[in-house]
């Protein structure tokens, strides 16, 4: 108990106190010898190499262009990557067996042009979200949708189907803001390998560029749609969870950036009550995230320390403690937001809209050491986690989260393991064209939880997770979000996405040959089953069905589920046979 305490103090210390954290590294790494490629939370590397044999960083299109081409012209398999890398699945890791070339838009992020006439800006591919906001709204513009962490680049976030919160106008989702694309696409040696095509919305290609998960082009500027700058006002309201099932339709409709965050062990529902308000109203409001804040790095490492002793000791308490604690830390700070850009002083919070709709505090820095950093930064040794991502028709989510009250009640402590990784958070995306866009008006459940050190050690509670996630997606028919989860969430996921034969059928068109292919990118697009190896449903490469793909020599065996009984899981048993 002495650790959990001390780990409490750090954590609740963190969110007094301002600190300024260290840049991220970059995803990739080179030495002498071989280039290292990995996401922003160092899994690739530590878990699953990806060794990428060239890289090239584009300033310009023309250089986009002549990579584009030289890498067609040699027969070289091409994949990108931003600056930032995000993303959890391996799109961006070319095949570990074939001729590659890695291209980084980190350094094609130069030209933010403006259109006030038509209320549009355009963007190279590789400019981070932040900027574009902040140059929208000192024109007198405003992005209405964006992805509430804001270290994601232009290309990356469109192609990957990022969003915010909406089922208004647009909606949530960015690539619906999305008015043109420039894409750099292979050719025949008579156009030079390589050519520039601009797609709009009405032409054939629109749909399948504008989420396309890197696997169909290159994509060299985007061009967003714009509204007058405006204002926002967010109230978080504390409820208990016993109808929020009932009541998010309601919500959704009455307030254009609702939102729901669902602590389970600790029955709370937390209704965002978030709408555009008159640019008269006084407010310099700014939602700095507690959880994209920079971390004092002795508190992460504390953290993760802390969680660590309670998986060993199998300690549900433990997390339960820290859960609770947690989020009374977060109700008094207002989960980051500031009244007049200082502190939080109450609600409503109200604030310009490029200041409210995103954050990622920790990103920026003049820091020269590790005193604090993003949370999850791989070099500190601190937070690691699996993300779950579902997103359900609302018939489909009404019926989820009743099972998950089922299996939370019977023992609500088995919770507290995502309780203190921001509970469940619910948001709402309209229903999108875009082939691998949403096919109707969805709700997007989105929650985190503890990852080993090592894939092969299992976790505590893990049973539970793993039945969650097979509720969602088998039982339940959720559609994966493209940019997060394990490799089991993308079983069958052709069935799930009803213009997926269009978006293949776009894919081969564009590249026929193939250049923007890859092994990594083909098992999640196409939801391919692999051969089941010992230990494979740990990490979520497979659902269990021998108890060696579990860990039986650690007392975890293959069991079904206790709501869900048609799932199977790796429970923890003292034999096993209970």
């Amino acid at each position: 108990m002495a650790t959990t305490t001390i780990t409490i103090t750090l954590f609740l210390f963190c969110f007094i106190t301002t600190t300024m954290s260290f840049p991220p590294s970059p995803p990739i790494q080179c030495n002498t010898t071989i280039c290292l490629l990995s996401n922003a939370y160092g899994i690739f590397n530590t878990r699953n190499p990806c060794p990428v044999p060239s890289v090239l960083y584009p300033t310009s299109e023309q250089d986009l262009l002549a990579a584009i081409a030289m890498a067609t012209k040699s027969n070289l398999k091409i994949k990108l990557v931003s600056s930032f890398s995000h993303t959890i699945p391996k799109f961006s890791c070319p095949n570990p067996t074939s001729n590659a070339l890695l291209i980084s838009t980190s350094k094609y992020n130069t030209n933010i042009e403006i259109n006030p006439s038509q209320r549009t800006v355009t963007a190279d591919a590789g400019v981070g979200l932040r900027a574009l906001i902040d140059r929208v709204e000192a024109a007198g513009m405003s992005l209405v949708a964006a992805p509430y962490w804001e270290g994601v680049s232009i290309g990356g976030l469109v192609s990957t189907g990022s969003h915010g919160s909406s089922w208004w106008g647009n909606g949530g989702a960015v690539h619906d803001h999305v008015v043109g694309m420039r894409l750099v696409v292979p050719a025949g040696r008579s156009e030079g390998y390589a050519k520039v095509v601009t797609v709009v919305a009405g032409d054939p290609l629109f749909d399948a560029a504008r989420v396309s998960l890197g696997i169909i082009a290159a994509i060299s500027k985007v061009t967003l749609s714009l509204e007058p700058r405006f204002k926002r006002s967010i109230t978080f309201s504390f409820q208990n969870d016993s109808s929020f099932e009932d009541d998010f339709m309601d919500l959704a409709k009455k307030h254009e950036f609702a939102d729901i965050s669902w602590f389970p062990s600790q029955k709370k529902a937390i209704y965002r009550i978030d709408d555009r308000v008159p640019m008269s109203t006084p407010g310099e409001g700014v939602n700095d995230f507690i959880g994209f804040q920079s971390t004092a790095t002795l508190t992460s490492t504390a953290v993760r320390a802390s969680e660590k002793a309670a998986e060993k000791a199998k300690s549900i308490k433990g997390k339960c403690t820290l859960a609770s604690m947690e989020l009374s830390a977060k109700k008094f700070v207002g989960f980051g937001l500031k009244n007049n850009k200082i502190i939080f002083t109450g609600y409503p919070v109200v604030g310009y809209q490029g200041k409210m709709q995103t954050s990622g505090s920790c990103l920026y820095s003049s820091s020269l050491d590790l005193l604090s950093s993003c949370a999850w930064d791989p070099r500190i040794k601190g937070l690691i986690f699996y993300e779950t991502t579902a997103i359900f028709s609302p018939q489909k989510f009404k019926d989820f989260i009743r099972d998950v009250k089922k299996l939370r009640d019977l023992n609500p402590d088995n919770f507290c393991g995502i309780d203190n990784y921001n509970g469940m958070l619910i948001r709402f995306v309209k229903r999108s064209t875009a082939y691998l866009g949403q096919p109707e008006d969805s709700v997007v459940v989105d929650f985190n939880y503890f990852r080993a050190d090592d894939a092969m050690t299992p976790r505590l509670s893990e049973d539970v997770w793993e039945e969650v996630e097979q509720m969602a997606f088998f039982k339940h028919g959720a559609r994966p979000h493209w940019a997060k989860n394990r490799k089991v969430a993308f079983l069958g996921v052709q069935e799930k996405y009803p213009y997926m034969s269009l978006f293949i059928a776009a894919r081969k068109k564009i590249d026929p040959l193939g250049v923007f292919y890859s092994s990594w990118s083909e098992e999640i697009l196409l939801g391919h089953v692999t051969d089941k190896d010992d230990g494979c449903a740990l990490e979520g490469q497979c659902v269990c069905s021998e108890d060696r793909h579990c860990s039986p020599s650690n007392g975890y065996f293959c069991k079904p589920g206790l709501v869900y009984q048609e799932a199977r899981v790796c429970r923890y048993s003292s034999t096993a046979i209970e």
